[in-house]
């Protein structure tokens, strides 16, 4: 089931637009060091490569990919490996951070990866994170940019999200339907209901705040 709401945004989008930027053009190389986490975290409990594949179903050929960084992983993946490793989603997405609070100017946020679909062929989204610096955090914001997908992912995992739409469409598939997100509209759920999101028709800037 489709829906769509066609009605002029109450909020001012222009205003909304011009925080976003653009993620995928940033000029601070975005950092990839996520499989390296994910990697030191795994070598910190003693566990293989073959172990961990056994702990998330995810194959050791993908895992092994992850950590070498030619396959960037999904945050979905991502808050299931933080799981598997008793780990913080925050450490494995952007670092533990020494602070206690975090003020993010507009040029000054953190790139920190992009991530594609099964063995790196396909660019699915970038995200910037918006407190790397906070330490214990457990929520982790996020500006993504979505690429445009008829067709996305659909990923299930431990947590919840909460998704606001800044500039363009995107599609959310959800619990078995489809919706289609303007600017102004947000999405909260739990994060164990089966959910994709990606831009729709082309690209789409989101603020997303997952929660452990």
């Amino acid at each position: 089931m489709e829906k769509s709401g066609k009605e002029i945004p109450s909020i001012n989008v222009d205003y909304f637009e011009s925080l976003t930027g653009d993620v995928g053009n940033s000029q601070v190389p975005a950092v990839e060091d996520v499989g390296e986490r994910i990697a030191a975290m795994r070598r910190e409990r003693g566990l293989s490569l073959e172990k961990l594949s056994e702990m998330t179903g995810f194959d050791v050929e993908t895992l092994s990919g992850i950590e070498n960084n030619t396959v960037q992983p999904q945050l979905g993946t991502i808050m299931r490996l933080s799981k598997a490793l008793d780990g913080a989603l925050s450490r494995l997405v952007s670092g533990q951070g020494t602070r206690t609070f975090e003020i993010t100017r507009r040029g000054d946020r953190k790139p920190v990866a992009r991530s594609t679909a099964a063995h790196g062929k396909k660019k699915i989204y970038a995200y910037q994170g918006l407190a790397a610096d906070v330490h214990g955090r457990n929520m982790e914001p996020l500006m993504v940019e979505l690429e445009g997908s008829s067709d996305p992912v659909i990923s299930v995992h431990d947590g919840e999200e909460f998704i606001f739409v800044l500039s363009g469409t995107a599609l959310l598939k959800i619990g078995g339907e489809s919706f289609t997100l303007e600017p102004g509209d947000s999405v909260y759920y739990l994060s164990t209901t089966p959910h994709a999101i990606a831009g729709s028709g082309g690209r789409a800037t989101i603020l997303a705040v997952l929660y452990e």
